[in-house]
């Protein structure tokens, strides 16, 4: 009971823990969580080698589909605008959700350098949606390098989207990136006058610290140009198109984001303890580049977007059931975070195959 009481009172503790330096992170080096070897299912080189394949011309397809559905958005909610339509809300919503949402898994995939084969377009996407999601590029790749790496180990994966004991105010805030865009814009503001963050030293390396405060100052010039728009034109059209939808148009991001991770435990070595691949309708898996494999893309984050529902079907055996939709998956998921209100020692359990638990 001593023990277990020890285990309790050390998980109430770690929400003071998230940050990158303090003593969480140097317990997790000393427990052999840092940098890790973690499970993988067995997949036959020919057939990883298959899955690898990269293709510009689907990465091109997806990608200009996407940005048709964000101009002709815009150009409904620009004639609601115009005819001072109540239709214009969520004309605007439908605008700020295609601009925004979306970027998260194309920031995510084109980080990755997997979304095209040629380099300099996997680059382009990704300075794009990174300013549409609000995430400022070079700080945020080496943060998700950071969080693949040691995924959900506390101290180091500063991408834990719901620290413990469950924030349930960020959560909420989040729902338009209020709280995400609150530690994003005094950052961006200190980064263009040359400032790096003590704690995004530690793992973005010193040689890419000029494009960061190259990258603050080029979307600081944006938004000023943006706000003088609205200021000539007396009007706040002009942020409402740029600007405002990566808070506004946030909200179905979260929705994905928090069935990858949330509920699950922290600390362990084997994604498919700590992820969830969840089945999701077709539109679902457009926008959101097929993320919905999230077990299988932290197993082998080398592996394309389009290539995943096969990698899926490959691995499934040695895999933890899907959940069969997002319905089935906040059905464990809001429980959890409620239980992790009252006792952040409590994770979900997923079933692994008895012959290959790690």
């Amino acid at each position: 009971m001593e023990s277990g009481q020890c285990e309790s009172a050390g998980a109430r503790d770690r929400h003071r823990e998230y940050g990158l330096i303090g003593g969480a992170g140097e317990r997790a080096k000393a427990a052999g969580l840092v940098n890790a070897d973690w499970y993988k299912c067995a997949v036959p080189r020919p057939v990883m080698k298959s899955l690898m394949q990269r293709s510009d011309a689907r990465a091109i397809r997806d990608t200009l589909l996407w940005y048709a559905a964000i101009i002709a958005a815009g150009v409904l909610a620009w004639f609601a605008w115009r005819a001072h339509s109540l239709c214009a809300i969520p004309a605007f919503l439908l605008y700020g959700t295609l601009y925004c949402s979306p970027a998260d898994s194309r920031w995510h995939e084109s980080g990755h350098g997997t979304a095209f084969k040629t380099s300099w377009m996997n680059k382009a996407l990704y300075q794009v949606a990174s300013f549409q999601v609000f995430r400022r590029p070079t700080i945020w790749r080496w943060s998700h390098a950071r969080h693949h790496t040691d995924t959900l180990v506390v101290g180091r994966d500063r991408e834990i989207a719901v620290p413990l004991p469950t924030d349930w105010l960020g959560i909420a805030l989040n729902v338009f990136a209020l709280k995400h865009a609150a530690g994003e814009v005094p950052k961006i503001i200190s980064s263009a006058f040359g400032h790096i963050g003590k704690e995004e030293k530690t793992y973005v390396p010193e040689s890419e610290w000029p494009k960061v405060i190259l990258e603050a100052r080029a979307w600081l010039a944006i938004y000023a140009a943006v706000i003088a728009l609205c200021l000539v034109f007396h009007s706040i059209l002009p942020l409402l198109y740029i600007g405002l939808p990566s808070l506004y148009g946030a909200w179905l991001y979260l929705f994905f984001g928090l069935t990858q991770h949330a509920g699950m435990p922290e600390n362990v070595l084997d994604h498919r303890k700590n992820c969830r691949t969840v089945m999701m309708n077709p539109v679902f898996r457009f926008l959101y580049l097929n993320m919905n494999y999230h077990v299988e893309h932290h197993m082998f984050p080398m592996v394309p977007y389009h290539a995943l529902p096969r990698l899926h079907e490959t691995v499934k055996h040695d895999m933890p059931p899907p959940y069969a939709s997002t319905i089935a998956a906040y059905a464990e998921i809001i429980p959890a975070l409620v239980r992790q209100t009252r006792d952040p020692s409590y994770h979900v359990e997923r079933p692994t195959p008895a012959a290959t638990q790690a």
